[in-house]
């Protein structure tokens, strides 16, 4: 009888310590507002490393499963609370308005060339849209969507430009491998031709 309760107590403190290190890592979360590292998580807390990692897995399964406002996502090796894409609509509503939302159809398409083509320059993006895109380029900056990633070794040096982790934020995707083919882009231009659109 006194080893089952002894089971019970431990199995409770475990339990305890493991809310706990949840609790600690959301509040370290929403408190840095930009992604932190498991070896970040790590040092803060003064916790093992691989437990960090396991129990962050725990969290973001948690927080897929359960009906709440914010998900938790890996970007690139890092961790940040995010709001989930469904309640856009109440958070456009507090913001008054949505950062995407207010991208130019010329800024949207530059994203867009960028993201599946980078590293890229502008002139190559000029080509792509038969027409100068430099004041969309230059939005696309201001908002952190893209940024110079180098230089093309050629006459003149032109800036390459490549995606942000701001992008990856703001479009709900932890890496570029996650952009849907560009298969899936001519197969939905094909149907809408043979239907007449």
């Amino acid at each position: 009888m006194k080893e089952k309760s002894d089971k019970l107590q431990i199995q409770f403190l475990e339990e305890f310590q493991k809310r706990s290190l949840k609790s600690g890592i959301e509040a370290l979360l929403f408190a840095s507002g930009e992604p932190l590292t498991a070896k970040e998580l790590s040092i803060y807390l003064e916790e093992e490393l691989k437990i960090i990692e396991n129990t962050i897995q725990e969290m973001i399964e948690e927080y897929d499963i359960q009906e709440r406002g914010i998900k938790l996502i890996s970007i690139k090796g890092s961790y940040q609370l995010v709001t989930k894409s469904e309640n856009s609509t109440y958070i456009q509503k507090l913001l008054k308005k949505s950062k995407r939302q207010s991208l130019s159809q010329a800024s949207l398409e530059s994203l867009s060339i960028i993201a599946y083509q980078q590293p890229i320059t502008r002139i190559d993006i000029d080509e792509i849209r038969g027409v100068k895109s430099e004041s969309a380029l230059q939005r696309l900056l201001e908002r952190d969507l893209i940024k110079e990633v180098g230089r093309l070794e050629v006459p003149g040096r032109p800036i390459l430009y490549g995606t942000t982790e701001e992008f990856l934020r703001q479009f709900g995707i932890k890496d570029l491998n996650q952009l849907p083919s560009l298969d899936f882009f001519e197969e939905d231009k094909s149907y809408d031709l043979e239907r007449g659109f």
